[in-house]
């Protein structure tokens, strides 16, 4: 029998990463319709041992390389937009404090983070301005309100950014409980997409934060690495697009064989043999697979970048930026393509809400719109032809 197209070998995670997207795939369309926070898969996350594939095993992590840990999340993301988008997000508060954190933060936080089986959300949005710093004798003290607080619902610790001056340098990072005095996460989640990632709002009333939960030395600006976090950000996206498109296809092939009626002009009796259904799919697969090779590029790429460490040159990672920044504008645009050319497969009867086949492209058009594409191609093309580089402290 011809094999899946459709899976894929995670060596010693395959029946961890498997168990979990199936049981994630089961509910999903019900999940979507209804919002709110998916408390019951958030627990499945916490129970697959996933969540700690980025800490070094010297904290009792994994230490799991980057391409595997974004190609599981792209496998979940087939089967979960939402749940995918959330443990994307857990790998990169993990990577804050590595990256971060000095090497006492780093074995107090992760460590904690395996022995309780945190899950991480984050406060970290930096054009969001609404969170005001201040110094104390103890540490800072936050005031305001935080958006797109990805996780923070049913969170166990917060990833939380702050600016105390005009300079990079001046932004500071903190892991807080999320039971903290002071902290209220908002159920004011409510778009049209990623509908349980419960990215809502996060309001801080005099929030005290002590210097040991400020992340640091090394810091946020401090070298070419520690901006390498900014860069996971925007993997994280590409794999949930390039996962999104993924799913929508395979739905829409599981569909097709079985539900869709042939059209009487057509002149076969199974749809699967329609010979314009077949160069359609032909067409999405083939855009598709180079997305997804330009990604595995890529993230193989960042690997290499990140095994730098300290070395990590600004050239360096300037490449890494355009590299990352083709393969997350090259996956939006496929997945948007193929997450509503699906329809064009499965016919008007695959409409109905049941199906849920709608949740595909609602998820990659939210996601889509975190920075304007636009901008994103305007960058690759200001590199290519000023030797203009992204800024490496801002979405670049």
């Amino acid at each position: 029998m011809f094999p899946d197209p459709f899976t894929e070998d995670f060596g010693e995670f395959t029946s961890a990463v498997n168990a979990l997207a199936d049981s994630l795939a089961a509910t999903a369309a019900e999940r979507d319709r209804a919002g709110g926070t998916a408390l019951a898969e958030r627990q499945l996350l916490r129970q697959s041992g996933l969540l700690t594939l980025a800490i070094p095993r010297a904290h009792g992590g994994q230490q799991a390389a980057w391409p595997l840990i974004f190609r599981i999340l792209r496998r979940l993301a087939q089967a979960d937009s939402s749940l995918a988008h959330l443990f994307g997000f857990q790998h990169l508060q993990v990577a804050s404090v590595l990256l971060f954190g000095s090497d006492a933060q780093q074995a107090r936080f992760l460590g904690q983070a395996v022995e309780h089986r945190w899950f991480w959300g984050n406060a970290v949005n930096a054009r969001d301005t609404r969170l005001n710093a201040v110094r104390t004798p103890e540490g800072i003290e936050l005031d305001g309100v935080k958006a797109f607080c990805s996780g923070a619902t049913d969170s166990d610790v917060l990833n939380v950014s702050a600016v105390l001056g005009p300079l990079p340098t001046d932004r500071v990072f903190a892991v807080v409980p999320t039971s903290r005095a002071g902290i209220r996460v908002n159920d004011d989640w409510d778009n049209m997409g990623q509908r349980q990632t419960d990215s809502g709002s996060v309001s801080f009333d005099h929030v005290r934060i002590a210097h040991d939960e400020l992340l640091g030395p090394p810091g946020v600006a401090s070298s070419p690495r520690a901006t390498l976090r900014n860069l996971i950000g925007q993997v994280v996206l590409t794999e949930i697009y390039l996962g999104n498109a993924l799913g929508a296809l395979r739905a829409a092939i599981d569909y097709l064989r079985t539900q869709t009626q042939p059209w009487p002009m057509a002149g076969v009796e199974r749809s699967q043999d329609d010979r314009l259904l077949q160069l359609r799919a032909g067409e999405m697969w083939s855009g598709l697979q180079a997305a997804i090779a330009l990604s595995n590029h890529t993230n193989a790429r960042f690997q290499q970048a990140w095994e730098r460490g300290a070395a990590l040159t600004a050239e360096e990672r300037a490449a890494l930026a355009i590299d990352v920044a083709s393969a997350r504008a090259q996956a939006a645009r496929t997945a948007l393509h193929v997450t509503s050319q699906i329809f064009e497969l499965i016919g008007a009867r695959a409409t109905a809400a049941r199906h849920g086949f709608d949740r595909y492209w609602r998820n990659v058009r939210v996601h889509t719109l975190h920075d304007p594409l636009d901008y994103r191609h305007q960058s690759i093309g200001a590199w290519l032809l000023a030797g203009d580089v992204p800024n490496p402290y801002g979405y670049g």
